[in-house]
């Protein structure tokens, strides 16, 4: 029998709530946070630590202010030079990739699960998790949402307090709940 986490990672309806292997490795992964936000801001060696023990995968060079919030840690992985402010929180049931050079102004949230429209399928407790992926060099303003299934590409900056619904072609300015592209990045910024 496939288990809730296979369904998951095929991108299919798949019981977070009540499955106990799910739940246990949320469970773990919200001491790990819990741990790294009672750290002193000092600690880095400590706080580094904590990240690369719930990361996939990490660049050497980072930094994640506190708090910061996640859902399992293992799909999350970031490149070098990220930099992520505080009150960030990733629900990572599917895979979200950072590039290199990713910087992450404070209240942003990646949130890779959604839930059925149909509230016989909700109340069960099902869901499903697209990844998301951030290119190379992006700028992310403060409080921005990005959904399941998006890709912003790189070179981007996403402006403050946007919900960022559909994929952002690479060298974009992008605004807006919705969030959409404004103007593209050109020779004209490099001013």
């Amino acid at each position: 029998m496939e288990s809730e986490k296979e369904k998951c990672r095929r991108g299919e309806l798949y019981d977070a709530n009540y499955d106990k292997e799910l739940v246990g490795e949320r469970l773990a992964c919200k001491e790990l946070c819990h741990e790294y936000n009672l750290l002193a801001p000092s600690d880095m060696d400590r706080r580094t630590e904590l990240i690369r023990r719930l990361f996939g995968k990490t660049g050497k060079n980072f930094q994640i202010e506190q708090p910061f919030y996640c859902d399992y840690g293992y799909n999350i992985e970031i490149g070098e030079n990220f930099f992520a402010n505080v009150n960030c929180v990733i629900l990572d049931g599917a895979a979200v990739r950072f590039g290199d050079n990713v910087f992450i102004a404070p209240n942003c949230g990646f949130y890779t699960a959604g839930h059925p429209l149909d509230t016989a399928l909700r109340n069960k407790g099902l869901e499903y998790a697209y990844p998301i992926t951030v290119g190379n060099n992006v700028w992310i303003g403060a409080n921005v949402c990005v959904l399941p299934g998006v890709t912003i590409g790189d070179n981007c900056v996403i402006g403050a307090g946007s919900v960022v619904t559909r994929n952002i072609p690479a060298d974009s300015v992008a605004v807006g709940n919705p969030c959409r592209v404004i103007r593209q990045i050109g020779c004209r910024d490099k001013r």
